[in-house]
């Protein structure tokens, strides 16, 4: 058996899309159990029956969460600001190199708003 991939592939808009569509509906179905559960208990199940108001509740609530959470995460992800962790994970970089890495977005940043900020954090940086 071949051994498993050594690295994270990082994946097209799309595929993006879909794991944000899946992690945003799965939030949804369950919160859409609690708050289906709730609104039975408390109102009753209605005309329609227990099982299909609580169905109701959980497909849209994860139809929902599910639109806003893909938006989201292509949104986040292509930023070029945004952050990649997956690097540190494979690779087993110290905390050095990640704070080294977050020292570099911060003067990305500031460079891109047109000020350098001087703040203990950037002096901390400049002395490693």
């Amino acid at each position: 058996m071949p051994p498993p991939p050594q690295s994270i592939g990082d994946g097209g808009v799309l595929q993006k899309m879909k794991m944000g569509a899946v992690m945003g509906g799965s939030v949804g179905l369950t919160i859409g159990f609690i708050f289906g559960s709730f609104s039975i208990l408390k109102g009753g199940p209605g005309p329609r029956g227990a099982l299909a108001t609580l169905s109701q509740y959980m497909l849209s609530s994860a139809a929902t969460f599910g639109f806003f959470m893909s938006i989201g995460s292509v949104i986040r992800t292509d930023s070029p600001y945004s952050l990649n962790d997956a690097a540190f994970v494979t690779t087993g970089a110290t905390t050095s190199a990640y704070s080294h890495m977050l020292a570099r977005r911060y003067r990305v940043l500031e460079s891109v708003r047109g000020r350098r900020a001087n703040n203990p954090i950037e002096v901390e940086v400049k002395a490693l």
